[in-house]
């Protein structure tokens, strides 16, 4: 992978801490969701619900597409992510605590008090492994992206 497009997404990231993720419904419908995100370089987490519908599309399909992104109002300078990736669970326990640090470290005004964040056991902690990084960079002219291969 280019270095100079690796240091564009890792700051498209760094600057964002939201995302768009689309999952596979059991019907074949694709949903997709705002999740808040922390990363490690090109590796993304984020958790949800166990029992959300995100969840449960995931434990039956890995896909997911991604975008991260934001409001724009000059159409010529948008910038953002685009990614095929697969997420799976994380299933060990001392793996689910390490993320969560990094979630924790992420969203600092949350605050650490009890009841102001679930514990790690109280939700479904998901690694996302891209696959294909599409970098999107506008100001190059009109729905230019750059297409990174992981």
């Amino acid at each position: 992978m280019d270095e100079n497009l690796k240091r564009q997404i890792l700051a498209i990231m760094d600057a964002h801490r939201i995302m768009t993720v689309a999952t596979l419904r059991p019907d074949g419908w694709p949903q997709a969701t705002t999740v808040g995100f922390a990363h490690e370089d090109l590796t993304l987490y984020f958790l949800c619900g166990t029992q959300s519908q995100k969840a449960k599309n995931l434990a039956g399909d890995a896909r997911v597409s991604i975008t991260i992104d934001h409001d724009e109002p000059q159409v010529m300078k948008i910038a953002g992510l685009s990614m095929a990736a697969l997420a799976n669970r994380i299933e060990d326990a001392n793996e689910a605590e390490r993320v969560m640090g990094l979630l924790i470290a992420r969203y600092p005004e949350q605050g650490q008090s009890p009841g102001e964040l679930p514990p790690a056991n109280a939700v479904a902690i998901f690694k996302v492994t891209p696959i294909v990084i599409s970098l999107l960079d506008y100001a190059k002219g009109f729905g230019h992206a750059e297409l990174v291969r992981c």
